[in-house]
C-alpha cells in the first residue's frame, strides 16, 4: 500500500464545498469518483481543509492510500482525464505513510479578492465580492495588522464550529490594491470556521467607516462575535497553499 499526496486547484462555485455531502455535490466526491475510475478502488481522499460552498482553491491538498502501481507523478495527468474542467490536479507525489493532508499541515495561506467599483462584474461574479462603496484602503490595512500574532480568535469564529480551542497564530495579514481589485492575503498555523471571511467582512465594514480599525483589538479582547462586522461571501475566498 502507498500514500499519495495531491495538490488540487478548483473553482468552487459549482460545488457544496470540499467535504462529501449526502444531498449535494462536493469536490471530495468528484475526486473520489475519479480515483475509482482510475484505480478501481473505493477511496475517499482526506483534504487539508474543509472549504465551504463557493470557496475556491489553488493549492488544496489531499492524501489517500492506494494499492495501485501507477507511478505517483502519473496520477496528475491520469486523474485529470476523469475530472471536470473546474477541478484540476496540479501535482502528485508519493508521501510518507504517516502523512495526512489535514493533520500533518503546519499552516495555510488564504487569499480574498474584492472588486471595488460601482458596477457589478459579469466575469468576476462568482470569483470575487463586489463592493460598490468606496473603501478606505489605509484603514483596512491598519486593521489587518491587528490580526498578527498568537491570539484568541473566538470573536472571528462562526457558530456551528467544532473547535476545541480558539487560539491561533496569524503571521501574515495584509491588503494590496491592483486597479479596481483589493486583495487580502493571510497566513497562519490554522483558521477557525469562517474565520477569514469574518475577518474580511469586518475589515470591509471598517473600510466603509462603520468601525475604527481598533475594533479588531476590542473584539479579540472581548471575544464577542456580535461586536464586529458581517461575514464576507464565499465567492472571493481562495485556499492558496498548505504548509507542511
Amino acid at each position: 500500500m502507498r500514500k499519495i499526496k495531491l495538490v488540487i486547484e478548483y473553482d468552487g462555485s459549482g460545488y457544496h464545498g470540499w467535504q462529501y455531502q449526502k444531498n449535494a455535490i462536493s469536490v471530495q466526491e468528484v475526486l473520489s469518483k475519479a480515483i475509482k475510475k482510475l484505480t478501481g478502488e473505493d477511496i475517499i481522499p482526506d483534504g487539508a481543509g474543509r472549504t465551504d460552498a463557493g470557496v475556491h482553491a489553488y493549492g488544496q491538498v489531499a492524501s489517500f492510500i492506494t494499492s495501485s502501481s501507477i507511478p505517483a507523478e502519473k496520477f496528475t495527468p491520469a486523474l485529470n482525464t476523469y475530472l471536470p474542467d473546474n477541478i484540476s490536479i496540479i501535482a502528485s507525489e508519493e508521501a510518507d505513510e504517516n502523512f495526512h493532508a489535514r493533520f500533518s499541515a503546519k499552516g495555510k495561506h488564504y487569499r480574498y479578492i474584492i472588486i471595488n467599483r460601482p458596477q457589478k462584474s459579469a466575469i468576476w461574479a462568482s470569483k470575487a465580492w463586489h463592493v460598490r462603496e468606496t473603501l478606505d484602503f489605509e484603514a483596512m490595512n491598519k486593521a489587518a495588522g491587528f490580526f498578527i500574532g498568537h491570539k484568541c480568535f473566538r470573536a472571528f469564529c462562526a457558530s456551528g464550529h467544532s473547535a476545541k480551542t480558539f487560539d491561533r497564530t496569524v503571521f501574515y495579514s495584509q491588503w494590496h490594491r491592483d486597479g479596481e481589485f483589493l486583495v487580502y492575503d493571510t497566513k497562519g498555523d490554522g483558521f477557525l470556521y469562517n474565520m477569514v471571511r469574518i475577518m474580511v467582512g469586518t475589515m470591509v465594514d471598517i473600510g466603509k467607516g462603520r468601525y475604527k480599525p481598533e475594533i479588531i483589538e476590542e473584539a479579540i479582547r472581548n471575544q464577542q462575535r456580535n461586536s464586529i462586522g458581517v461575514t464576507a461571501p464565499p465567492s472571493g475566498l481562495y485556499l492558496m497553499e498548505v504548509f507542511y
